[in-house]
């Protein structure tokens, strides 16, 4: 899956233990974890990365914990990875054994941190579940550990996958996989933005290598009545990318939650694009959750998840061109579609919360209403 702008959700605390960042169950306590009782009945969710919304909104939503266990201070090249998984080896054991939960998500890649849950659950008794995103399978970095994928996939309860091609892998394992294309967003509230020109459409990027930026600047250069805004951490683009930018195209920076809800709800679409097949663009179901219309890449993953309020298209710069002027000739049409499109991603996550809850004999969760503190229009 690739990520949006990299943002936490706002409502995260540093926790008792370095490295590792908490977010509260609804109603619960915002207290350092070292101080908080047992877990009776939530699951507790397991993220080897300083920040994951899906992981957070998953853990919400069900009524549970998300845990951020991140060693920042190793890096992640090749002479250090292994003290760094090391060290979130022993915090993630520390922290389960600490809250004792009966039910534990852990997200992959990297498959590594399916060790210490498995370790946790084979020796409590207890059960867990894989939220495999698609670099998990696809990534060259991950599929040389595909048979270590393989082995937990079995002893999950169930590995979380986003379409129906990597559900099938999963099944060809004698595994048990459960498709959850997307989660209701918690929002922050929206900091004012103000928007200049006829038509504004948001590229949330970042920079990662299956996302077309080249291609997107050549297309934005031949669509000069459209003002483009760029998110994402410029640091990672190199001076030339930026200079070679067409005047029409503003790099926005990292943006604050805040921020990033305000810049969305100002534009008139939202762009995310990949050129790897098979990956979810959680910028694109932010977007619809927030009623504003789509233009992506043309895969059928995403023709699954975006049947409306959304233009599809070859992550080329003819192609982009084309869908952007598409989405401007009907722009209103297709935000009509992004709001019924929203209605049905609730109906469809209640369905599939419902199915986690009775499979995992979780008794507690949260209402759907995923942007109770972002004013509607979304």
């Amino acid at each position: 899956m690739a990520p949006s702008s990299g943002r936490c959700e706002t409502h995260c605390v540093a926790s008792g233990v370095d490295g590792v960042t908490h977010i509260a169950r609804p109603g619960g306590s915002d207290s350092k974890y070292g101080n908080q009782p047992e877990m009776k009945n939530g699951p507790l969710f397991i993220s080897w990365a300083p920040y994951c919304s899906r992981s957070d909104g998953i853990a919400r939503r069900l009524g549970g914990e998300s845990h951020m266990v991140y060693s920042s201070g190793w890096g992640s090249n090749i002479f250090t990875v292994a003290f760094k998984y090391l060290s979130q080896t022993i915090k993630t054991l520390w922290l389960l054994f600490r809250k004792r939960p009966d039910v534990v998500f852990v997200m992959a890649p990297p498959v590594i941190a399916c060790i210490p849950v498995w370790l946790y659950c084979a020796l409590c008794g207890k059960s867990f579940v894989i939220d495999a995103h698609t670099g998990a399978f696809l990534h060259p970095r991950w599929t040389r550990l595909q048979w270590i994928q393989r082995f937990f996939s079995r002893r999950a309860r169930t590995t979380i996958v986003t379409n129906t091609f990597l559900q099938d892998r999963v099944h060809s394992w004698g595994a048990h996989a459960t498709i959850i294309t997307d989660v209701p967003v918690y929002f922050a509230e929206p900091a004012p933005v103000e928007l200049v020109g006829e038509c504004n459409m948001t590229l949330v990027s970042s920079f990662c290598d299956d996302e077309p930026l080249e291609e997107f600047l050549a297309a934005a250069g031949s669509c000069p009545d459209v003002q483009f805004h760029v998110t994402g951490n410029t640091q990672k683009l190199s001076r030339q990318v930026l200079d070679s930018a067409p005047t029409n195209v503003r790099f926005t920076g990292f943006l604050s939650d805040s921020e990033y809800v305000g810049l969305v709800q100002a534009s008139d679409a939202v762009i995310a694009l990949t050129n790897r097949d098979h990956t979810m663009q959680r910028a694109g179901y932010e977007a619809i959750y927030l009623g504003r219309p789509v233009v992506t890449s043309d895969f059928g993953c995403l023709r699954e998840a975006f049947p409306l309020g959304t233009v599809h298209v070859p992550p080329t710069a003819e192609g982009i061109a084309g869908g952007v002027r598409q989405m401007r000739l009907e722009c209103d049409r297709y935000r009509q579609e992004a709001e019924e499109l929203r209605a049905r991603k609730l109906d469809r996550w209640a369905e599939v919360a419902d199915e986690l809850r009775s499979l995992l004999s979780i008794t507690n969760g949260t209402t759907c209403d995923p942007v109770a503190s972002v004013p509607t229009p979304e």
